[in-house]
């Protein structure tokens, strides 16, 4: 599991890449809310929104999982707390007041860049 990155994936490449070109700066790999050991992969600290891009074996895509062959009750019950995880994030982001937008690596990364936007300059006007 070492060779696998927490963060610098291609999938967040094209999108941050393509966020960026829209003007908006964030943070990368950081976390939303200082006590909450969760980081998203970005983070629009005065806006409140927090971009998830999952991972589709990590995250249990209903699309594209696939089950693993080798030792497969293991990362079955792994996806399950990684989904778990990331409802009770989502919970707790939203009630701090927080925007949680989740998307999978797969998902066409002008499209998810142009969500994001969106949910960035709705939040500004408020």
């Amino acid at each position: 599991m070492q060779g696998n990155k927490r963060r610098d994936t291609s999938p967040e490449w094209a999108v941050r890449r393509r966020v960026h070109a829209m003007g908006l700066r964030y943070r990368v790999d950081a976390r939303p809310l200082s006590w909450l050991n969760r980081r998203a992969d970005l983070v629009f600290v005065a806006a409140k929104v927090a971009v998830f891009i999952d991972g589709c074996f990590w995250h249990g895509c209903p699309e594209h999982h696939t089950a693993a062959r080798t030792n497969a009750e293991y990362w079955a019950s792994k996806v399950r707390q990684n989904r778990a995880r990331d409802v009770e994030t989502d919970r707790l982001l939203v009630e701090a007041g927080w925007k949680v937008v989740r998307v999978w690596e797969h998902e066409e990364p002008t499209t998810v860049a142009e969500r994001v936007a969106a949910e960035v300059r709705a939040r500004r006007r408020l």
